[in-house]
């Protein structure tokens, strides 16, 4: 018998919003060993061919938020299904079936509403035998994650420049800023992230790095103008400007402070107020 659903318009309306925060906040700490005992834990069968079908309708509960987690998964994960880094220790082929049990998870934590008891903890097997409990609901971004989040959340005002004289001056400078000791930055940046490999935080580096992208990808507020973000050299410029001092702020305590420095400086002007790590 298919169960009867109220429309969700929005996350923060979902009766399993727990669960669902849950595994996304874990989406970007997931260990070499736990992609192996996910891996592990993966089969299909018709019942779950059935119910994987079932949670990825169209009619499935904000089912377009589901399909972009799946690409958030797809490019946290990148080095490992390619499997060429010299940091990546898990088979590429571990890293595909850990991945269809994490999509398995995203997609059962959504549709719960839509799907049977036995249909639920079928696709969240895997998971739960990983990760027994939910806990917490946003993503760690390590020590200074305050000053991570400051910094993302004042990249949208870029994409209104065209109607703010203000959000118009930041983008100036930041472009002016882009050509100033590039390759001092380019050597920053590649200690910033072997930090991240030696501190495990190579996937929440990927995680900041998209989430800064979208920020500053958003369309004018007033306008409407869609802003790609890498379609012009100024805009490639100041992307690789602003996820730089994002990701040198996620792993400023594994870094020298003048590397931090050097990343985080030259967007100051965005978070004027913002503390520089100590």
């Amino acid at each position: 018998m298919t169960r009867r659903t109220t429309a969700i318009a929005r996350l923060e309306d979902h009766p399993n919003l727990e669960e669902v925060l849950g595994v996304l906040a874990q989406l970007a700490h997931i260990t070499d060993e736990d992609l192996g005992r996910l891996a592990g834990g993966w089969h299909n069968d018709p019942f779950l061919g059935q119910a994987r079908s079932k949670a990825l309708t169209p009619d499935s509960p904000l089912i377009c938020e589901v399909l972009s987690a799946f690409d958030a998964v797809s490019a946290l994960f990148e080095d490992d299904l390619r499997g060429d880094a010299p940091y990546v220790a898990v088979d590429p082929g571990v890293a595909v079936l850990a991945l269809k049990a994490v999509r398995d998870a995203i997609a059962a934590s959504y549709a719960r509403p839509l799907l049977s008891r036995a249909e639920h903890g079928a696709l969240m097997r895997p998971w739960r035998a990983v990760y027994p409990y939910t806990t917490g609901g946003q993503p760690d971004l390590g020590p200074q994650s305050d000053q991570v989040h400051a910094l993302l959340a004042a990249l949208p005002r870029l994409a209104s420049r065209c109607h703010d004289a203000s959000g118009l001056q930041l983008w100036e400078s930041l472009v002016d800023q882009s050509y100033v000791g590039e390759s001092e930055r380019a050597e920053a940046r590649d200690s910033a992230f072997s930090a991240a490999v030696v501190t495990s935080r190579r996937r929440v580096w990927a995680l900041v790095r998209r989430s800064g992208a979208e920020g500053l990808g958003r369309s004018c507020a007033t306008c409407r103008t869609p802003r790609s973000y890498g379609a012009d050299r100024d805009s490639e410029r100041v992307l690789t400007l602003c996820l730089d001092a994002v990701c040198a702020l996620l792993v400023a305590d594994a870094l020298p402070d003048g590397t931090t420095a050097l990343l985080t400086a030259p967007v100051q002007v965005l978070v004027p107020g913002q503390r520089r790590p100590s």
